[in-house]
């Protein structure tokens, strides 16, 4: 090679330096993209679809990624994890009100997935990692249902787990004990897979090690199974027949309601068709939908009349949502109407909506976008759990958003109710998927507690879930339909039920444990070099 070859005729006559640069651009992609494609398998686990077995090995790709990694890289993993989750999971949020909200909301919930991330890599080389690992993810998950203003629960790992094998582990231990169990399970074959690696290239792991990593993938599925005698849909109280009423709304987004009065005509249509149909005595109880009066009965006369029309006609006590004010307060609002009494009751939703319901920070965001113009006014929270007596049943009531809180099904149900109704709009939501994982929930819900649960919505799947999970009825997406079923009354609690918060807390002090035990003997190195006592 002559002084004036240049650098590019050096590379064509040895391209070794460039293919080796690309080898190694590629080795730091790996990671990273796996890490993004592991959190998208994890959402294709969750409802519509019923793939739930897709979680295992999303995070058993999720503990290869972390595996010895530095807490900072582990942050940045788990970051790329939770925005392929979060990004198309929550793409709904954005349907009307265009992508800002909804890139913001992806961005900010996966940063409780990044420290995940950091806090899994930081407990991947103890032994039995995926027992601290799970304990870890569990942790995050308690930070994210509880903050930012007041917590944003969706996503929960136990929330894609209707169809799945572990589901009655919700009535030993609540979503926390279903989520730790399905974590548990994907870095345990994750470990399992490592381990048998290891001993195929001769360097077999102690045993010790090896029944942990068995311990870790096989234990969920023998609790899981061992659960199963915890779920009855048995008639414990008798039966009640219920009746959903979805009366559809004039038109999708945000405008839903923009007719004066439009909503409530179409739900107290679809009541009267319900009336003709069935015999006199025949229902229960009617059960409508949040906001499916779209104007106050207690300010506006002639939604007072219609609404009285239509209990009167059914013959029925029927719950309304109502969007309700209270001198200068405004609730979302469960009205208990009797067809002799008119209204005897209320529960005001105690979990609002931020963002929908209400402005956080309203001065301070007005600053950045107009859109919090649209939320005029602030609803105020309810304060106690609501438990309607509607014939011979006691209604715990969990209004939409409520139903992804743990504290928010389990203070009706220990208030004495004997089935569940979980009332919801989606129809700002159009067709997306938000109406379906919303669905999944309420079936989670159904099995934690034991309780029928219904779920009457404006537009979306209205459905008739018994205390097992199973559906047993369903509506179609923006139908007018109603729907008629004889559901058991139960009264029983299971474990979930009574030990309420304690195996949360339990599995977060795993979480916390793991991290102080592997991060105890860096602290005193560090200040061992520091010249400081450890």
């Amino acid at each position: 090679m002559t002084a004036t070859t240049t650098a590019d005729d050096a590379e064509r006559l040895d391209p070794t330096p460039a293919a080796s640069r690309r080898v190694r651009l590629l080795r730091r992609l790996v990671r990273p993209l796996t890490a993004a494609l592991a959190g998208v398998l994890l959402y294709l686990s969750f409802p519509p679809r019923t793939v739930w077995w897709l979680a295992l090995p999303a995070f058993a790709a999720l503990a290869w990624c972390l595996r010895g990694r530095r807490a900072r890289a582990g942050f940045g993993l788990g970051y790329l994890f939770g925005l392929g989750f979060l990004l198309p999971l929550l793409v709904w949020t954005g349907v009307e009100v265009g992508p800002v909200p909804w890139l913001a909301l992806a961005a900010i919930e996966a940063l409780f997935v990044g420290a995940a991330g950091a806090g899994i890599a930081v407990v991947s080389r103890l032994p039995g990692a995926p027992l601290w690992s799970a304990g870890v993810w569990i942790l995050t998950e308690a930070a994210r249902a509880r903050a930012p203003f007041g917590g944003f629960p969706w996503g929960k790992v136990a929330f894609g787990q209707a169809d799945g094998l572990f589901l009655p582990l919700a009535a030993l231990g609540g979503t926390p004990v279903l989520g730790f169990a399905v974590v548990l399970t994907g870095f345990g074959l994750y470990e399992a897979v490592r381990l048998l690696a290891a001993a195929r290239a001769g360097r077999p792991p102690r045993r010790t090690l090896a029944a942990l990593a068995l311990g870790a993938l096989v234990l969920p599925l023998l609790a899981a199974l061992g659960s199963r005698a915890l779920v009855s849909d048995a008639a414990e109280d008798g039966t009640t027949t219920v009746a959903l009423v979805q009366g559809n709304v004039p038109r999708a987004g945000l405008d839903f309601n923009a007719q004066r009065r439009a909503v409530l005509d179409y739900h107290a249509r679809e009541t009267r068709r319900l009336a003709d149909r069935i015999s006199p005595g025949e229902v229960d109880l009617v059960l409508w939908p949040e906001n499916s009066s779209d104007i106050d009965p207690f300010t506006n006369g002639d939604a007072r009349a219609v609404i009285e029309d239509a209990v009167r006609a059914v013959g029925a006590p029927v719950s309304i949502g109502a969007v309700v004010e209270d001198g200068d307060r405004l609730y979302n609002q469960q009205v208990l109407w009797d067809p002799r009494k008119g209204p005897v009751d209320r529960y005001n939703k105690r979990q609002v909506q931020p963002f929908g319901e209400y402005i956080p920070l309203r001065s301070l965001i007005s600053v950045f976008s107009s859109d919090v113009d649209m939320v005029r006014q602030d609803f105020s929270r309810g304060s106690r759990p609501g438990v309607f007596r509607m014939a011979n049943a006691r209604v715990g009531l969990a209004t939409c958003y409520e139903a992804a809180f743990d504290w928010a099904v389990r203070d009706a149900v220990e208030d004495g109710a004997q089935m569940i109704s979980v009332p919801s709009n989606n129809a700002t939501f159009g067709h997306s998927e938000m109406t379906y994982q919303q669905l999944a929930m309420s079936r989670i819900r159904a099995v934690e507690h034991s309780r029928t649960v219904a779920v009457p919505v404006t537009s979306g799947v209205s459905a008739v879930i018994m205390p097992d999970g199973r559906i047993v009825e369903k509506t179609k997406m923006f139908t007018a339909q109603s729907l008629v079923e004889e559901v058991p009354l139960r009264s029983s609690r299971t474990p979930a039920t009574r030990l309420g918060t304690l195996p949360e807390g339990l599995l977060v002090l795993v979480g916390a444990g793991g991290l102080g035990w592997a991060l105890a003997p860096a602290a005193r190195r560090r200040f061992a070099r520091r010249g400081r006592p450890a």
